[in-house]
């Protein structure tokens, strides 16, 4: 529920059996949650929580790009510190300060923490461990990253936390003098995919409201929150019961426990929002208002994280193909330019995505790979790993052509849209891409045979319930998906259109009248 703690480092035996010796890495994309950050919203103050919280000392020394001459050639860095300020008595303006009187290293509310810039650091240095000097994946040195597809949402503590992460792995020492400014992709908010998008997308909006006030429904009158309310009572508004709809919402006194847990005792609540039971209702509750709807719902998987996965899929097929579409595209050249690195690289081979807690949880229960696991932990991640068969030779790069369409639409709402069923589309070009397994040709299908898919959440194995059945996974271990068997699962809920998708269907009934189960 709040700080991780990883596992120890895989073992030979583990490796030899995690890897067997007739496949070979090929691509490997990572989704981390941000590191250990404040709360989002200042509560519970009433309990003795000070309000703003003395744990970011990169606010001492900020640095901001700033042009030094007309002509735009010429630019500098000022470098400032930062306070906060904030109301006093009579409105007074004052300087917020920390329990102790801190002003200097004082954090905004939901900001990256010292604590979390070490345990996204540290991440990076695991990932260096497992695919640079245990698999050999990825080279020691590199003299640019461009063969690294780095992305973030735009809230800073996840472009901090894959900025740390990427240090981790590339330190200085394992990068050439002369290393180029890397390539960091982000988006606005109204196209952002990184994570599920319930402010810009109204149907998906629909259904998190529902399911939410599902859970509200099933949990308000029930005997764990009776227990929470004899416990923490005291200390909500007026006295009032906690519920999953309360206010401060359920989800709101879990992210508020889990933040000051992952913190220094100067920034701690009572103990009693420490019980064990408590804690275990909180995680267990939450977490299906937030997550069932994955499980149970084909459109919710679809406009949640659908969007997600198509960009992953589309990376992995890219792969297969070699033909620029796993995000060389977009990382490769400069002022200006697309196309292959600026040190040659043609092909792709690490993604680190800096996002959150639930894009992490809805990629994995989307695939039906989240029954028994608890809230994401703070710097959480999971693993995306393609494998091919050593005897299956590396398909040489085509030509990589920037902007080329994918496909034109004259299909039905729910085809177009979900990619569902038999497709009326008109001709793909020759990409796989987003194109669904039921229209490949067959030279498409034989292209993926030979390549799997594993998915690790925290160095733990995922299992996909259809990559379990006979002849959907690698010879004795069902957590190798093969590629089609994979492609099969998630095509079933990308969306040809996101934004389209989002706008369409509001009349009708935001929960399936029968579960719609994940991962088949």
């Amino acid at each position: 529920m709040t700080t991780l703690i990883p596992r120890s480092p895989y073992t030979k035996e583990e490796l030899d059996k995690l890897y067997p010796k007739d496949l070979q890495i090929q691509l490997v994309q990572i989704l981390l949650r941000h590191g250990e950050r404040t709360p989002v919203s200042a509560r519970f103050q009433n309990a003795g929580l000070a309000p703003y919280w003395p744990y970011c000392s990169a606010a001492k020394q900020i640095k901001s790009v700033i042009l030094n001459n007309k002509d735009f050639k010429n630019w500098d860095e000022l470098k400032y510190r930062r306070r906060i300020e904030t109301f006093g008595k009579g409105d007074t303006p004052t300087v917020a300060g920390g329990p102790s009187g801190e002003y200097d290293c004082v954090c905004t509310p939901g900001e990256l923490t010292d604590t979390g810039r070490e345990t996204t650091l540290a991440l990076g240095q695991r990932l260096r461990h497992l695919y640079v000097e245990q698999l050999g994946f990825m080279p020691k040195l590199i003299s640019d990253s461009d063969m690294i597809y780095l992305r973030a949402t735009p809230i800073p503590r996840a472009l901090e936390s894959v900025q740390q992460t990427f240090w981790g792995l590339y330190p200085p020492s394992a990068r050439t003098a002369d290393f180029p400014t890397p390539t960091i992709i982000t988006r606005s908010y109204q196209d952002e995919t990184l994570f599920p998008n319930d402010i810009h997308c109204k149907r998906f909006a629909q259904l998190s409201k529902a399911f939410a006030q599902r859970s509200a429904e099933k949990w308000n009158d029930s005997d764990d929150m009776k227990y929470l309310t004899d416990l923490l009572s005291k200390w909500m508004p007026d006295g009032k019961p906690v519920a999953v709809d309360s206010s401060p919402r359920l989800s709101g006194i879990m992210d508020t426990v889990n933040s000051t847990l992952a913190h220094g005792k100067e920034t701690r609540l009572p103990s009693e929002f420490y019980d064990k039971k408590a804690r275990d209702i909180l995680d267990k509750v939450v977490s299906e208002e937030w997550f069932s709807g994955y499980r149970e719902s084909l459109e919710f998987r679809a406009l949640g994280i659908g969007a997600l996965w198509g960009d992953m899929m589309s990376r992995i097929t890219g792969s297969v193909e070699r033909n620029g579409h796993d995000g060389i595209i977009e990382i490769g050249g400069e002022d200006g330019a697309l196309g292959q690195g600026r040190g040659g690289e043609k092909d792709l081979k690490l993604a680190l995505s800096g996002c959150h807690d639930t894009t992490l949880a809805g990629v994995i229960a989307s695939i039906g790979a989240f029954e028994d696991e608890k809230w994401p932990p703070y710097t959480s991640h999971v693993a995306i790993e393609l494998l091919r068969k050593t005897s299956r030779p590396s398909p040489t790069s085509t030509d990589i052509t920037p902007g080329k369409p994918e496909r034109e639409q004259t299909s039905s709402w729910w085809s177009s849209l979900f990619g569902l069923g038999k497709s009326t589309s008109k001709p793909f070009d020759t990409k796989i891409g987003r194109r669904p397994m039921a229209d490949l040709t067959e030279s498409q299908r034989r292209s993926l045979d030979g390549y799997y898919v594993r998915v690790r959440y925290n160095d733990e194995v995922m299992q996909i319930p259809s990559c379990r059945e006979q002849g959907n996974h690698y010879e004795g271990d069902t957590s190798l998906c093969t590629l089609e068997a994979f492609k099969n699962v998630v095509d079933r809920f990308i969306p040809q259109n996101w934004k389209q998708a989002c706008n369409a269907n509001l009349d009708a009934p935001p929960i399936p009248e029968k579960p719609e189960p994940a991962g088949y």
